[in-house]
Protein backbone atom coordinates (compact mmCIF):
# COMPACT_ATOMS: atom_id res chain seq x y z
CA UNK A 1 0.00 0.00 0.00
CA UNK A 2 2.71 2.45 1.06
CA UNK A 3 4.85 1.41 -1.89
CA UNK A 4 2.06 2.23 -4.32
CA UNK A 5 1.48 5.59 -2.61
CA UNK A 6 5.19 6.41 -2.82
CA UNK A 7 5.22 5.56 -6.51
CA UNK A 8 2.25 7.85 -7.15
CA UNK A 9 3.88 10.67 -5.23
CA UNK A 10 7.12 10.17 -7.13
CA UNK A 11 5.31 10.16 -10.49
CA UNK A 12 3.43 13.32 -9.54
CA UNK A 13 6.64 15.11 -8.53
CA UNK A 14 8.36 13.98 -11.73
CA UNK A 15 5.49 15.31 -13.86
CA UNK A 16 5.49 18.59 -11.97
CA UNK A 17 9.25 18.96 -12.35
CA UNK A 18 9.09 18.21 -16.06
CA UNK A 19 6.27 20.70 -16.52
CA UNK A 20 8.15 23.47 -14.70
CA UNK A 21 11.52 22.92 -16.39
CA UNK A 22 10.36 22.75 -20.01
CA UNK A 23 10.55 25.90 -22.12
CA UNK A 24 7.40 25.24 -24.17
CA UNK A 25 4.40 23.56 -22.59
CA UNK A 26 2.31 20.97 -24.38
CA UNK A 27 -0.32 23.57 -25.24
CA UNK A 28 2.30 25.88 -26.78
CA UNK A 29 2.84 28.45 -24.02
CA UNK A 30 6.41 29.64 -23.47
CA UNK A 31 7.64 29.17 -19.93
CA UNK A 32 10.10 32.07 -19.70
CA UNK A 33 10.51 35.02 -17.37
CA UNK A 34 12.00 38.43 -18.14
CA UNK A 35 13.85 40.22 -15.38
CA UNK A 36 15.82 43.43 -14.74
CA UNK A 37 14.07 45.38 -17.47
CA UNK A 38 14.61 49.12 -17.05
CA UNK A 39 11.56 51.10 -16.00
CA UNK A 40 11.84 53.32 -19.06
CA UNK A 41 11.40 50.28 -21.32
CA UNK A 42 7.84 49.84 -20.05
CA UNK A 43 6.80 52.95 -21.95
CA UNK A 44 7.41 50.99 -25.16
CA UNK A 45 4.29 48.97 -24.30
CA UNK A 46 2.30 52.20 -24.06
CA UNK A 47 3.67 53.39 -27.41
CA UNK A 48 2.40 50.17 -28.97
CA UNK A 49 -0.88 50.45 -27.09
CA UNK A 50 -2.94 48.57 -29.71
CA UNK A 51 -0.92 45.36 -29.40
CA UNK A 52 -0.92 45.80 -25.63
CA UNK A 53 -4.72 46.02 -25.56
CA UNK A 54 -5.19 43.03 -27.87
CA UNK A 55 -2.81 40.84 -25.86
CA UNK A 56 -4.40 41.67 -22.51
CA UNK A 57 -6.50 39.05 -20.81
CA UNK A 58 -10.26 39.20 -21.25
CA UNK A 59 -10.87 40.32 -17.69
CA UNK A 60 -8.73 43.41 -18.20
CA UNK A 61 -10.18 44.13 -21.64
CA UNK A 62 -13.73 44.01 -20.26
CA UNK A 63 -12.70 46.26 -17.37
CA UNK A 64 -11.15 48.81 -19.74
CA UNK A 65 -14.19 48.54 -22.03
CA UNK A 66 -16.58 49.34 -19.17
CA UNK A 67 -14.35 51.95 -17.54
CA UNK A 68 -13.73 53.89 -20.76
CA UNK A 69 -17.45 54.47 -21.37
CA UNK A 70 -18.41 55.04 -17.74
CA UNK A 71 -15.53 57.43 -17.11
CA UNK A 72 -16.23 59.45 -20.26
CA UNK A 73 -19.91 59.73 -19.33
CA UNK A 74 -19.03 60.91 -15.83
CA UNK A 75 -16.40 63.43 -16.99
CA UNK A 76 -18.73 65.01 -19.50
CA UNK A 77 -21.47 64.88 -16.87
CA UNK A 78 -19.29 67.10 -14.71
CA UNK A 79 -18.82 69.43 -17.71
CA UNK A 80 -22.58 69.67 -18.24
CA UNK A 81 -23.09 70.27 -14.53
CA UNK A 82 -20.52 73.08 -14.66
CA UNK A 83 -22.25 74.64 -17.71
CA UNK A 84 -25.64 74.49 -16.01
CA UNK A 85 -24.23 75.88 -12.76
CA UNK A 86 -22.64 78.84 -14.54
CA UNK A 87 -25.95 79.54 -16.26
CA UNK A 88 -27.89 79.26 -13.03
CA UNK A 89 -29.87 76.18 -14.06
CA UNK A 90 -29.45 74.16 -10.85
CA UNK A 91 -32.38 73.67 -8.49
CA UNK A 92 -30.48 74.90 -5.47
CA UNK A 93 -29.79 78.18 -7.33
CA UNK A 94 -33.55 78.94 -7.42
CA UNK A 95 -33.78 80.13 -11.04
CA UNK A 96 -36.66 82.57 -11.90
CA UNK A 97 -39.81 81.20 -13.61
CA UNK A 98 -38.89 82.77 -16.96
CA UNK A 99 -35.31 81.42 -16.87
CA UNK A 100 -34.11 79.65 -20.08
CA UNK A 101 -31.57 76.90 -19.22
CA UNK A 102 -28.70 75.72 -21.43
CA UNK A 103 -30.00 72.15 -21.16
CA UNK A 104 -33.63 71.57 -20.30
CA UNK A 105 -34.21 69.44 -17.17
CA UNK A 106 -30.53 69.33 -16.19
CA UNK A 107 -30.96 70.56 -12.61
CA UNK A 108 -28.35 68.53 -10.74
CA UNK A 109 -25.34 66.24 -10.97
CA UNK A 110 -27.45 63.12 -11.54
CA UNK A 111 -29.46 64.67 -14.37
CA UNK A 112 -26.20 66.03 -15.88
CA UNK A 113 -24.73 62.50 -15.86
CA UNK A 114 -27.88 61.10 -17.48
CA UNK A 115 -27.78 63.78 -20.19
CA UNK A 116 -24.12 62.96 -20.83
CA UNK A 117 -24.99 59.26 -21.21
CA UNK A 118 -27.92 60.02 -23.52
CA UNK A 119 -25.80 62.31 -25.68
CA UNK A 120 -22.86 59.93 -26.13
CA UNK A 121 -25.02 56.86 -26.72
CA UNK A 122 -27.50 58.82 -28.92
CA UNK A 123 -30.40 57.50 -26.85
CA UNK A 124 -32.32 60.76 -26.56
CA UNK A 125 -35.29 60.01 -24.32
CA UNK A 126 -36.76 63.47 -25.04
CA UNK A 127 -36.85 64.64 -21.42
CA UNK A 128 -33.54 66.56 -21.56
CA UNK A 129 -32.65 68.69 -24.57
CA UNK A 130 -30.03 71.27 -25.53
CA UNK A 131 -31.08 74.84 -26.28
CA UNK A 132 -29.34 77.43 -28.50
CA UNK A 133 -28.81 79.83 -25.62
CA UNK A 134 -25.26 78.64 -24.77
CA UNK A 135 -22.78 78.41 -27.70
CA UNK A 136 -20.27 76.66 -25.39
CA UNK A 137 -22.76 73.86 -24.77
CA UNK A 138 -23.08 73.32 -28.53
CA UNK A 139 -19.30 72.95 -28.76
CA UNK A 140 -19.27 70.49 -25.85
CA UNK A 141 -21.98 68.27 -27.36
CA UNK A 142 -20.02 68.21 -30.65
CA UNK A 143 -16.79 67.21 -28.89
CA UNK A 144 -18.53 64.53 -26.84
CA UNK A 145 -20.21 63.03 -29.91
CA UNK A 146 -16.90 62.79 -31.79
CA UNK A 147 -15.03 61.42 -28.78
CA UNK A 148 -17.77 58.88 -28.11
CA UNK A 149 -17.55 57.63 -31.71
CA UNK A 150 -13.76 57.22 -31.33
CA UNK A 151 -14.17 55.22 -28.11
CA UNK A 152 -16.81 53.02 -29.77
CA UNK A 153 -14.55 52.24 -32.73
CA UNK A 154 -11.51 51.55 -30.54
CA UNK A 155 -13.23 49.28 -28.04
CA UNK A 156 -15.18 47.36 -30.68
CA UNK A 157 -11.98 46.90 -32.67
CA UNK A 158 -10.17 45.48 -29.63
CA UNK A 159 -12.98 43.01 -28.92
CA UNK A 160 -13.20 41.87 -32.54
CA UNK A 161 -9.40 41.55 -32.78
CA UNK A 162 -9.28 39.39 -29.65
CA UNK A 163 -12.11 37.17 -30.88
CA UNK A 164 -10.39 36.63 -34.23
CA UNK A 165 -6.89 36.02 -32.86
CA UNK A 166 -5.01 33.27 -34.74
CA UNK A 167 -4.36 31.59 -31.39
CA UNK A 168 -8.00 30.49 -31.34
CA UNK A 169 -7.59 28.74 -34.70
CA UNK A 170 -4.45 27.10 -33.38
CA UNK A 171 -6.47 25.37 -30.67
CA UNK A 172 -8.07 23.19 -33.35
CA UNK A 173 -4.64 21.80 -34.33
CA UNK A 174 -3.55 18.96 -32.08
CA UNK A 175 -0.31 17.00 -31.79
CA UNK A 176 0.14 13.52 -30.43
CA UNK A 177 1.10 13.64 -26.77
CA UNK A 178 3.99 11.23 -27.40
CA UNK A 179 6.58 10.85 -30.15
CA UNK A 180 7.77 7.43 -31.33
CA UNK A 181 10.98 6.03 -32.82
CA UNK A 182 10.71 3.15 -35.28
CA UNK A 183 11.92 2.08 -38.76
CA UNK A 184 10.42 3.88 -41.75
CA UNK A 185 11.48 3.47 -45.40
CA UNK A 186 14.74 1.70 -44.49
CA UNK A 187 15.66 4.42 -42.01
CA UNK A 188 15.25 4.91 -38.28
CA UNK A 189 12.80 7.77 -37.80
CA UNK A 190 11.31 9.85 -35.03
CA UNK A 191 7.60 10.25 -35.77
CA UNK A 192 4.97 12.73 -34.59
CA UNK A 193 1.30 12.81 -35.50
CA UNK A 194 -0.62 16.06 -36.06
CA UNK A 195 -4.29 16.60 -36.91
CA UNK A 196 -6.52 19.43 -38.06
CA UNK A 197 -9.87 19.18 -36.27
CA UNK A 198 -11.65 21.55 -38.66
CA UNK A 199 -12.75 20.87 -42.19
CA UNK A 200 -11.23 24.16 -43.40
CA UNK A 201 -7.66 23.76 -44.61
CA UNK A 202 -4.45 25.32 -43.37
CA UNK A 203 -2.90 26.83 -46.51
CA UNK A 204 0.86 26.78 -47.02
CA UNK A 205 1.52 24.74 -43.89
CA UNK A 206 5.14 24.21 -42.96
CA UNK A 207 6.48 22.21 -40.05
CA UNK A 208 9.91 22.25 -38.45
CA UNK A 209 11.53 21.55 -35.11
CA UNK A 210 14.14 22.92 -32.75
CA UNK A 211 16.13 20.81 -30.31
CA UNK A 212 16.88 22.80 -27.16
CA UNK A 213 19.68 21.62 -24.92
CA UNK A 214 22.57 22.89 -22.82
CA UNK A 215 25.94 22.36 -24.51
CA UNK A 216 29.56 23.14 -23.69
CA UNK A 217 31.89 24.33 -26.44
CA UNK A 218 35.53 23.35 -26.85
CA UNK A 219 36.49 26.65 -25.26
CA UNK A 220 34.60 25.73 -22.10
CA UNK A 221 31.69 28.09 -22.76
CA UNK A 222 28.33 26.79 -21.58
CA UNK A 223 25.45 27.61 -23.92
CA UNK A 224 22.04 27.38 -22.32
CA UNK A 225 19.15 26.67 -24.69
CA UNK A 226 21.40 25.88 -27.62
CA UNK A 227 19.11 25.47 -30.63
CA UNK A 228 19.64 22.77 -33.25
CA UNK A 229 17.44 22.48 -36.34
CA UNK A 230 15.38 19.29 -36.64
CA UNK A 231 13.86 18.70 -40.07
CA UNK A 232 10.57 16.88 -40.46
CA UNK A 233 9.23 15.49 -43.70
CA UNK A 234 6.37 13.54 -45.21
CA UNK A 235 6.32 11.00 -47.97
CA UNK A 236 5.26 13.83 -50.30
CA UNK A 237 7.78 16.38 -48.99
CA UNK A 238 8.03 18.84 -46.13
CA UNK A 239 6.66 22.07 -47.65
CA UNK A 240 3.08 23.04 -48.55
CA UNK A 241 1.37 20.22 -46.70
CA UNK A 242 -2.06 19.07 -47.86
CA UNK A 243 -3.46 19.28 -44.35
CA UNK A 244 -6.91 17.79 -44.91
CA UNK A 245 -6.44 14.76 -42.66
CA UNK A 246 -4.11 13.74 -39.81
CA UNK A 247 -0.47 13.54 -40.89
CA UNK A 248 2.48 11.60 -39.53
CA UNK A 249 5.73 13.57 -39.63
CA UNK A 250 9.10 11.88 -39.80
CA UNK A 251 12.59 12.94 -38.81
CA UNK A 252 15.32 10.67 -40.18
CA UNK A 253 17.85 9.73 -37.54
CA UNK A 254 21.07 9.59 -39.58
CA UNK A 255 24.61 10.86 -39.01
CA UNK A 256 23.46 14.46 -39.39
CA UNK A 257 20.67 14.08 -36.83
CA UNK A 258 21.18 15.28 -33.24
CA UNK A 259 19.56 12.00 -32.11
CA UNK A 260 22.17 9.80 -33.78
CA UNK A 261 24.19 9.18 -30.60
CA UNK A 262 21.13 8.32 -28.51
CA UNK A 263 20.22 4.69 -27.79
CA UNK A 264 17.19 3.01 -26.30
CA UNK A 265 18.81 2.68 -22.85
CA UNK A 266 20.14 6.26 -22.77
CA UNK A 267 17.15 8.12 -24.19
CA UNK A 268 15.40 8.88 -20.91
CA UNK A 269 18.70 9.92 -19.32
CA UNK A 270 19.13 12.77 -21.79
CA UNK A 271 18.33 16.39 -21.01
CA UNK A 272 16.79 18.08 -24.02
CA UNK A 273 13.50 19.44 -25.31
CA UNK A 274 12.20 18.99 -28.83
CA UNK A 275 9.96 21.91 -29.84
CA UNK A 276 7.80 21.35 -32.94
CA UNK A 277 6.30 24.27 -34.87
CA UNK A 278 3.56 24.31 -37.51
CA UNK A 279 3.03 27.54 -39.45
CA UNK A 280 0.11 28.07 -41.78
CA UNK A 281 -2.67 30.35 -42.98
CA UNK A 282 -6.30 29.69 -42.11
CA UNK A 283 -8.37 29.24 -45.26
CA UNK A 284 -11.51 30.86 -43.81
CA UNK A 285 -9.93 34.00 -42.30
CA UNK A 286 -6.62 34.30 -44.23
CA UNK A 287 -4.85 34.89 -40.91
CA UNK A 288 -1.45 33.37 -40.23
CA UNK A 289 -1.01 31.30 -37.10
CA UNK A 290 1.60 29.14 -35.46
CA UNK A 291 0.99 25.99 -33.44
CA UNK A 292 3.73 24.59 -31.24
CA UNK A 293 4.29 21.85 -28.73
CA UNK A 294 7.27 20.17 -27.13
CA UNK A 295 8.55 16.72 -26.23
CA UNK A 296 10.98 15.81 -23.48
CA UNK A 297 12.87 12.46 -23.43
CA UNK A 298 10.20 10.89 -21.20
CA UNK A 299 7.62 11.61 -23.92
CA UNK A 300 9.48 9.73 -26.68
CA UNK A 301 8.72 6.02 -27.02
CA UNK A 302 11.42 3.86 -28.61
CA UNK A 303 10.24 0.88 -30.62
CA UNK A 304 6.64 1.90 -31.23
CA UNK A 305 4.63 3.03 -34.22
CA UNK A 306 1.29 4.82 -34.59
CA UNK A 307 -1.82 2.88 -35.53
CA UNK A 308 -3.41 3.79 -38.87
CA UNK A 309 -6.49 5.98 -38.52
CA UNK A 310 -7.58 6.59 -42.13
CA UNK A 311 -9.82 4.07 -43.85
CA UNK A 312 -12.24 3.95 -46.76
CA UNK A 313 -15.87 2.95 -46.39
CA UNK A 314 -17.87 0.79 -48.76
CA UNK A 315 -19.53 3.92 -50.11
CA UNK A 316 -16.13 5.21 -51.22
CA UNK A 317 -15.83 7.88 -48.52
CA UNK A 318 -12.66 8.41 -46.52
CA UNK A 319 -13.06 8.07 -42.75
CA UNK A 320 -10.73 9.31 -40.00
CA UNK A 321 -10.95 7.39 -36.72
CA UNK A 322 -9.66 9.74 -34.03
CA UNK A 323 -9.97 7.04 -31.39
CA UNK A 324 -6.66 5.67 -32.73
CA UNK A 325 -4.98 9.07 -32.96
CA UNK A 326 -2.69 8.50 -29.97
CA UNK A 327 -2.59 4.70 -30.00
CA UNK A 328 0.70 2.96 -30.74
CA UNK A 329 1.87 -0.61 -31.25
CA UNK A 330 5.33 -2.04 -30.52
CA UNK A 331 7.52 -2.86 -33.53
CA UNK A 332 10.93 -4.47 -33.88
CA UNK A 333 13.46 -1.63 -33.71
CA UNK A 334 17.23 -1.43 -33.37
CA UNK A 335 18.73 -0.48 -30.03
CA UNK A 336 20.44 2.57 -31.53
CA UNK A 337 20.87 4.35 -34.83
CA UNK A 338 24.41 3.00 -35.23
CA UNK A 339 23.11 -0.58 -34.90
CA UNK A 340 20.40 0.12 -37.47
CA UNK A 341 22.79 1.48 -40.12
CA UNK A 342 25.81 -0.75 -39.53
CA UNK A 343 24.57 -4.07 -38.16
CA UNK A 344 21.66 -5.08 -40.32
CA UNK A 345 19.49 -7.79 -38.86
CA UNK A 346 21.16 -7.60 -35.45
CA UNK A 347 20.50 -5.83 -32.18
CA UNK A 348 16.78 -5.76 -32.85
CA UNK A 349 14.38 -6.60 -30.09
CA UNK A 350 11.20 -8.35 -31.10
CA UNK A 351 7.66 -7.43 -30.11
CA UNK A 352 7.87 -9.84 -27.18
CA UNK A 353 11.00 -8.05 -25.96
CA UNK A 354 13.22 -11.16 -25.73
CA UNK A 355 16.27 -9.32 -27.10
CA UNK A 356 15.82 -6.38 -24.77
CA UNK A 357 16.54 -7.55 -21.20
CA UNK A 358 16.64 -3.98 -19.90
CA UNK A 359 12.91 -3.58 -20.43
CA UNK A 360 9.88 -5.41 -19.20
CA UNK A 361 8.86 -8.38 -21.32
CA UNK A 362 5.46 -7.81 -22.95
CA UNK A 363 3.41 -10.90 -23.68
CA UNK A 364 1.41 -10.37 -26.86
CA UNK A 365 -1.52 -12.57 -27.78
CA UNK A 366 -2.68 -10.82 -30.93
CA UNK A 367 -0.31 -8.27 -32.38
CA UNK A 368 -3.01 -6.73 -34.52
CA UNK A 369 -5.22 -5.91 -31.57
CA UNK A 370 -2.45 -4.81 -29.21
CA UNK A 371 -2.30 -1.08 -28.74
CA UNK A 372 -1.31 1.44 -26.12
CA UNK A 373 -3.75 4.30 -25.62
CA UNK A 374 -2.15 7.62 -24.86
CA UNK A 375 -4.33 10.64 -24.10
CA UNK A 376 -4.01 13.16 -26.90
CA UNK A 377 -2.95 16.76 -26.30
CA UNK A 378 -4.95 19.60 -27.87
CA UNK A 379 -3.39 22.99 -28.43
Amino acid sequence: MFGSLNNRIREYLDKRRNRSTRLVTKNGRCNIEYGNIKYSKHFAFLADFWTTLVELRWRYVLFIFTASFTLSWFIFGLVWYWIGRNNGDMTWQNPPPNHIPCVINVVGLTSAYLYSLETQTTVGYGVRALTDLCPGAVAVVTIQSVLGAIINCLMCGVVIAKISLPKKRAKTITFSSMAVISPKNNCLCLSIRVANLRRSLMIGSQIYGKLLRTTTTQDGETIILDQVNVDFTLDAGKDNLFFICPLTLYHKIDKTSPFFEIAVDTLHKQNFELVVFLDGTAESTSSSCQVRTSYIPQEIMWGYNFLPIISRSKEGKYRVDFSNFSKVVPVATAHCSYCFHNIKGHHHYSREGHDNPGFEVIEIIDSQNLSVDIPSNRN
